[in-house]
C-alpha cells in the first residue's frame, strides 16, 4: 500500500483571505475559491496543496507542532518580501539559528531556510 500526500490543511479564521495571503507568498494558484473549502497548489494538477478550513478560535498562543519551512535562493531577499505582503517575524525560543522564523497574517509560524550550498 502507499500513500500519497494530497494536501496540508491549515484552520484559519478567514480562509479565503489566508488562502489568497499563501497563494501570493508562494506564487501558487487557487483551485477552489470556496470559502469552506479554499485550495491552492503550486499547479492546479500538482499535489500536494494547501487546503485552508474555516475555525471560529484564534489559534493558541503556544508554538504550531507542525510548520512549514521553505529554502529561498536568497533568505535575506524573501524574507524582506515575506514582511512587504504582511508576514511578522516570530520568536518561538529558537535561539541563534540559521533559519528565520515568521508567521502568516493569522500567526502560524513558518521557516525560510538559508540557500543550500552549492556541492563540490
Amino acid at each position: 500500500m502507499a500513500l500519497e500526500l494530497e494536501q496540508v490543511v491549515i484552520d484559519a479564521r478567514d480562509p479565503v483571505a489566508l488562502g489568497r495571503w499563501w497563494a501570493d507568498a508562494l506564487g501558487w494558484v487557487i483551485v477552489s475559491d470556496d470559502a469552506h473549502e479554499f485550495e491552492i497548489r503550486a499547479t492546479p494538477d500538482r499535489l500536494p496543496g494547501i487546503l485552508f478550513e474555516p475555525v471560529d478560535a484564534r489559534k493558541p498562543t503556544e508554538k504550531n507542532r507542525l510548520h512549514l519551512d521553505f529554502r529561498p535562493g536568497d533568505q535575506d531577499a524573501e524574507v524582506h518580501r515575506l514582511l512587504a505582503l504582511g508576514a511578522s517575524r516570530v520568536d518561538v525560543g529558537q535561539g541563534d539559528v540559521t533559519w528565520i522564523v515568521l508567521a502568516d497574517p493569522e500567526g502560524n509560524e513558518f521557516c525560510v531556510l538559508r540557500a543550500r550550498q552549492a556541492s563540490s
